[in-house]
C-alpha cells in the first residue's frame, strides 16, 4: 500500500477533532530563536504574494481514535509542527478574532507531563500560573520568542497581524504523509534516521550550472571544466569542514602552498584546473592521462587516510549553511544587490547565470566559490567543539609533516592571527566583534555583516594596498574595517533616525547616513530610539558590550573571560511589575536604556519580577549574560538616579566611539572601506 499524501493549509492541519501525538522516541523540542525567526521571516516574505508557501512534510501514522479525535502519531516533522502550534496559539491568545477556529489543542505529548502541562497553559493563555518546576522550558522559551519576534518583524516589514494570520492559516501549506497501517514503525524510523539527504535546492542548482558548462564545444575542455567545477563544489559544500579537506594532500600543495596549505595561490578557474591536475600527477606518478572524474575516489581515499582529529566535520559548526553561502558568493563576486535569502536560490541563479548560457561566467563563479570558502574558513568565526568543550574560534588550516610517507601529511589548526606572530590578543579582539555580529543576526538569511566581511576580504588581493604580510592578511586592517561596519550599522542605520540607508548601500555603495557626520545629531535623538520597544536590533546592545569589553578587559577578569551568547530578551533591571510593597518607577525611567540589558529568554521569564538585589544574588552563582548588566549590578541602590547615571555613562561610550568615526569620515570621506 502506498503512503497517503494530503496537501493541507495550517488551518486544515490543526482545526477540528484531530490530535498529533509526539511519541516518547522523538527528541524534545529543540528549536530556538534562529529557527523560529527564520520561519516567521519566511511567512512574512511570502505574505505579499498570491502563491502558496510550502513548508515541508509531516510524516504520521494513524492510531485508533481517542475521545472523538483522530490521532496521528508523529514520525517526522515534529519540530515544525510544534512551532506552528505555538505560533497559532499566540495568534489565538493575542488576537482571538483571527483564530476562532483553533478551539482545541492539537498536540499531545506521550508520557511527558511537563510538556503537556506547559503547552496546555500556553494554549489557554495562562503561562504566568505555571510553577517553575513544572514546565518544559524549551517549549515555553519557544513561545516567548514568538511573543517577542513576531511583533518586531511585523513592524519592521509593515505587515499587519491580520494579513500575516490570514496568509499563515490559509496559504502556508504542509504535506501530511500518512504511512500504511502495516508499516513496521521501528524499521521505518530507523530508515529515516539513516537515509541519505533528499535532493536539495543547491544540488539541483549544481546540475543546472553543469548543464551550462556542457555548452563548451571542445570535448576535452568540456570534460575537464565540468570535473573541476564538480570538485570545487563538493569541496565547498560541507560548511563544517575547511575547504582544504576536499582535496588530496598533493592537490593542497598546488592550491594552498607547498608545505603550507594556508595560502590561496590560484588566480583563475583555469589555475585551479591546472593545479588539481598537477597535484594528481605529483601524487600518483603514471596517471597523468586520468580525468578528474577518474580520481574522485582517490580524493576520498587520500583525505580519508590523512584524516585525523584535524579534519573531522564534527569539530566545527558553521554560522551559515551552503545554499545561503552560495548567494553571498554571487553577491560578492558580481557586486549586484542579490537577495540573501535561499528561498529564491534557483530563481536568482537562473537570472544571473543560467539564462545567460555562458560557460565563462559559470567558471568564474566556480573560482569565486572556492576563493570565498577559503576566506570564510580563515577569517569568519565558527563554533568549535574540542576536548568536551565548545566556544567561538577564528582559526586557519596549516600543513604538518606526519611521517615519512606523503600520505601521512595532515593539517592542523592555529589561531588565524595567533601566537606565532605574537598577536593572539588581536585574534580575540576580532573574534569578539564577529561574535557580537553573529548573535545579533542569528538567522541563516540576511547576514549582512558576513557579506560585508566577505566583500572586503574578497577584494584585498586584487588591490595593491600592502594589506598582506607574507601569507597573512593584516589583522589591524581587517579589525578596522569590521569596526567601521559595526558603527555604520549601529549609528547610521539603527540610531541615525534620518533616511536610514539599507545594508547594500552601506557595504557596496558607501552611503552612510549624512546626519552621522555629527555625533550630536545622532545621540541627541537617541534617547527615544534607545528606549524599550524602540531599539531596532540587538547589535545596539552587543556592540556596546564589545566596547565595554575593550575598556574593561585588562582590569576585570570576569569581563576579560566574557563570551557572547544568543541572548535576545530585553530585561528591565528594575522590574516593570515589582513585587507587592516595592516602589513603582515612572514608565520613562523604567523604559530608559539605563535600565535595560540583554539576557536569555529563560532567565527573563524566571527573573522578570525580581528586584535588582535578588537578581544580583542570582547572578553571583551563575554566569553573567551581558557586560552592561554586570556593570549595572555594581550600583546599589538601583534607583532613578542610578538609572540616569548609567544611561549617561553608556551614552558616553557610544559618543567616544562615534567621535572616532566622525573624525575618520571628515579625514577620508564616508567610505567605510577607506
Amino acid at each position: 500500500m502506498n503512503n497517503h499524501i494530503e496537501q493541507l493549509s495550517v488551518r486544515r492541519l490543526l482545526e477540528g477533532d484531530v490530535l498529533y501525538r509526539i511519541p516518547m522516541y522523538q527528541r524534545n523540542y529543540a528549536w530556538d530563536e534562529g529557527e523560529i525567526t527564520q520561519l516567521i521571516q519566511d511567512v512574512i516574505d511570502y505574505s505579499n504574494r498570491e502563491q502558496h508557501y510550502y513548508i515541508g512534510t509531516l510524516v504520521v501514522f494513524e492510531r485508533p481514535a481517542a475521545h472523538g479525535a483522530t490521532v496521528y502519531e508523529t514520525i517526522d516533522g515534529q519540530q515544525r509542527l510544534t512551532t506552528l502550534s505555538l505560533l497559532v496559539s499566540f495568534l489565538k491568545n493575542e488576537a482571538k478574532h483571527n483564530a476562532l477556529w483553533y478551539r482545541r489543542l492539537a498536540l499531545d505529548f506521550e508520557c511527558r507531563e511537563h510538556s503537556q502541562r506547559t503547552f496546555s497553559a500556553i494554549f489557554s493563555n495562562h503561562t504566568d500560573t505555571l510553577p517553575s518546576g513544572d514546565i518544559n522550558s524549551a517549549i515555553l522559551n519557544g513561545y516567548r520568542i514568538i511573543q517577542k519576534v513576531l511583533p518586531q518583524k511585523l513592524t519592521e516589514h509593515r505587515v499587519s497581524e491580520a494579513v500575516f494570520s490570514e496568509y499563515l492559516f490559509e496559504k502556508v501549506q504542509i504535506m501530511r504523509v500518512t504511512v500504511p497501517h502495516d508499516t513496521d514503525l521501528n524499521h521505518y524510523f530507523e530508515i529515516m534516521n539513516n537515509r541519505g539527504e533528499q535532493l536539495e535546492k543547491h544540488e539541483v542548482l549544481k546540475s543546472r550550472l553543469l548543464e551550462v558548462l556542457n555548452r563548451i564545444p571542445d570535448n576535452e575542455d568540456r570534460t575537464r571544466s565540468k570535473d573541476c567545477f564538480h570538485l570545487i563544489w563538493e569541496a565547498c559544500a560541507n560548511m563544517e569542514k575547511y575547504v582544504q579537506a576536499g582535496f588530496t594532500p598533493e592537490q593542497r600543495h598546488e592550491l594552498f602552498g607547498l608545505k603550507n596549505w594556508g595560502l590561496f595561490l590560484p588566480k583563475t578557474f583555469d589555475d585551479v584546473q591546472n593545479a588539481v591536475s598537477n597535484g594528481l600527477q605529483r601524487g600518483e606518478g603514471d596517471v597523468g592521462s586520468m580525468t578528474l572524474t577518474d580520481i574522485f575516489s582517490h580524493v576520498g581515499l587520500a583525505t580519508g587516510e590523512s584524516q585525523g582529529d584535524d579534519e573531522v566535520s564534527e569539530r566545527f559548526n558553521s554560522v551559515i549553511n551552503f545554499p545561503n553561502f552560495l548567494l553571498h558568493v554571487l553577491r560578492v563576486s558580481t557586486g549586484k544587490d542579490i537577495p540573501l535569502d535561499d528561498k529564491r536560490l534557483i530563481i536568482i541563479f537562473e537570472d544571473e547565470l543560467i539564462r545567460r548560457d555562458d560557460p565563462t561566467r559559470v567558471k568564474s563563479f566556480g573560482f569565486a566559490l572556492l576563493k570565498c570558502k577559503y576566506l570564510y574558513d580563515n577569517y569568519i568565526l565558527k563554533r568549535e567543539f574540542i576536548r568536551g568543550k565548545d566556544g567561538w574560534s577564528l582559526k586557519r588550516y596549516k600543513w604538518t609533516e606526519g611521517g615519512q610517507k606523503r600520505r601521512s601529511e595532515r593539517g592542523y589548526y592555529v589561531n588565524t592571527f595567533g601566537e606565532e606572530n605574537g598577536q593572539d590578543t588581536i585574534n580575540r579582539n576580532i573574534l569578539m566583534l564577529l561574535a557580537a555580529f553573529h548573535v545579533s543576526f542569528p538567522t541563516l538569511v540576511y547576514k549582512h555583516w558576513l557579506n560585508a566581511a566577505l566583500f572586503w576580504l574578497y577584494r584585498q588581493d586584487n588591490k595593491n594596498s600592502k594589506l598582506y604580510m607574507g601569507d597573512e592578511l593584516s589583522p589591524r586592517q581587517y579589525l578596522g574595517y569590521l569596526r567601521r561596519v559595526a558603527r555604520a550599522f549601529v549609528f547610521d542605520r539603527f540610531l541615525g533616525g534620518h533616511g536610514e540607508p539599507d545594508y547594500y548601500q552601506i557595504i557596496y555603495e558607501s552611503k552612510p547616513n549624512e546626519e552621522c557626520k555629527s555625533e550630536l545629531t545622532v545621540l541627541a535623538g537617541a534617547k527615544d530610539r534607545l528606549s524599550f520597544g524602540k531599539i531596532e536590533n540587538n547589535l545596539v546592545f552587543n556592540y556596546l558590550d564589545y566596547l565595554l569589553w575593550l575598556n574593561h578587559k585588562d582590569s576585570d577578569s570576569i569581563i576579560k573571560a566574557y563570551e557572547f551568547t544568543f541572548r535576545s530578551s530585553v530585561e528591565h533591571y528594575y522590574p516593570q511589575k515589582p513585587l507587592t510593597g516595592q516602589d513603582i518607577l515612572p514608565v520613562t525611567i523604567l523604559n530608559s536604556f539605563g535600565n535595560l540589558c540583554l539576557i536569555s529568554h529563560s532567565k527573563n521569564s524566571r527573573l522578570s519580577n525580581f528586584m535588582p538585589q535578588a537578581k544580583k544574588e542570582y547572578y553571583r552563582k551563575n554566569t553573567i549574560d551581558s557586560i552592561k548588566q554586570y556593570l549595572m549590578m555594581k550600583n546599589d541602590p538601583w534607583d532613578e538616579q542610578a538609572i540616569d547615571q548609567h544611561y549617561q555613562e553608556m551614552k558616553d561610550i557610544f559618543r567616544k566611539d562615534l567621535d572616532v568615526e566622525v573624525k575618520r569620515r571628515d579625514k577620508r570621506g564616508s567610505n567605510i572601506d577607506a
